[in-house]
């Protein structure tokens, strides 16, 4: 069954290889990959979503889907699962980044993407929905860059959102909304 997902995957990779490739394209991956590299991007937003009443609760659930995702995903799974990446089974495709050292299950890129847009969308949906089509476009980016498999971006988008509609439960639960928007206020 392993060899028939990898196999599945790597078709899906070479097409778009030899279908969609460009210089252009290149850059924007290229790009991409470094702006969201540890989930940058996500932290630096959400510290400017924390400034304002009323987005600080979304700011603080992409802290803290985001960590639920880096323990789950990147530490977790990556560490069980031990996939090697596209680029290792297969050298002969020209990378547009330095290969990646770490497991490739899941995207971490993905999983932190999805974990901060998922945050963001469950407080704040008018944000939210452009942050999802971020998350999703560097999901994409990954596979384009040959450096991950469509399976590890599925199960980044999974870990991501998951994270993400724990931290919403937890979130709720204890009414930490409400305690958020109380920061700041005068009495």
């Amino acid at each position: 069954m392993a060899e028939f997902i990898t196999q599945f995957d790597f078709s899906i990779l070479y097409w778009i290889q030899e279908n969609i490739r460009t210089p252009f394209l290149d850059g924007v991956g290229a790009f991409l990959s470094y702006a969201f590299e540890a989930g940058i991007f996500w932290i630096v937003l959400a510290l400017v979503l924390l400034v304002f009443r009323k987005t600080r609760t979304a700011g603080a659930a992409v802290l803290a889907a985001m960590l639920v995702a880096l323990f789950v995903g990147e530490l977790g799974f990556k560490n069980i699962i031990c996939r090697e990446r596209p680029c290792t089974l297969d050298p002969s495709v020209p990378l547009a980044i330095p290969a990646p050292s770490s497991y490739s299950c899941p995207s971490g890129h993905t999983g932190s993407s999805f974990a901060a847009a998922g945050g963001i969308f469950a407080f704040n949906k008018k944000l939210g929905v452009p942050a999802l089509v971020l998350a999703l476009i560097v999901g994409l980016s990954r596979m384009y860059l040959f450096v991950h498999f469509p399976t590890d971006v599925i199960f980044g988008i999974a870990v991501g959102l998951l994270s993400a509609l724990t931290v919403y439960f937890i979130f709720k639960k204890f009414n930490v909304d409400r305690r958020l928007q109380g920061i700041g206020k005068k009495s």
